[in-house]
């Protein structure tokens, strides 16, 4: 009779040690921080602020994001934003990856599907990656060259790109990816925001699962 009770409460005892290593806590200041100027428009949302010459930016769209975004709640939209502000040519990436972005949209990719290979933002993004920071490409001979990396990527001629680079929903894009700079600042990018208020600190993510967890309990504050 003994021995069974005391099987009983070992299998307790090693349930509720699994259920405290698979629930995390989070607090604020360490795990995220409230912006004090929240990103307008963007409740239900998951935002992504990068740079293409950011080597982390580069690691979490190899590692880490790609898991992240297809298991996100359905309620939730993910949202890229590049940064201009970074980077010698981050204003061409910008109006690239806006057109790009536009042009997903317009083949019916949804927000999930960003990362996978029928993405043509996905493409130029990892061409520009490899470019920078495996290659160690700097497009000394200007914009046009650093441009025509993305283009040859995607198979977008010049003419196409300029051409769509003044659609009125790129430029409204591009227009608020202006408020990642004041996000960047607080910790650099890739800088990840649950709607437009929160933003976690990337130092203190340990594992996607402990990243979505955390998502969760943000989206719902």
């Amino acid at each position: 009779m003994y021995g069974n009770i005391a099987k009983k409460l070992v299998k307790s005892l090693a349930l509720v040690a699994f259920m405290a290593s698979t629930c995390f806590a989070f607090s604020e200041g360490s795990d995220y921080v409230t912006l004090k100027k929240p990103i307008p428009n963007a409740k239900n949302t998951l935002i992504k602020v990068f740079s293409y010459d950011c080597p982390f930016c580069y690691k979490y769209d190899k590692q880490v994001t790609p898991k992240v975004v297809p298991r996100l709640p359905a309620d939730l939209q993910f949202r890229p934003f590049h940064l201009k502000t970074k980077g010698k040519y981050g204003p061409q990436g910008s109006e690239l990856f806006a057109v790009l972005l536009v042009r997903d949209q317009k083949n019916g990719l949804k927000d999930k599907d960003l990362y996978s290979e029928k993405s043509l933002l996905k493409k130029a993004k990892m061409a520009y990656y490899n470019a920078y920071h495996d290659k160690k490409e700097r497009w000394d001979a200007g914009p046009d060259a650093y441009l025509q990396t993305g283009l040859n990527a995607v198979g977008m001629t010049r003419a196409e790109f300029d051409k769509e680079k003044n659609d009125p929903k790129v430029k409204a894009l591009l227009k608020e990816w202006d408020a990642s700079y004041e996000v960047a600042k607080i910790q650099g990018v890739p800088a990840f925001v649950v709607n437009g208020k929160y933003l976690i600190m990337t130092k203190s993510i340990t594992s996607v699962d402990s990243m979505l967890q955390l998502i969760n309990e943000l989206k719902s504050k």
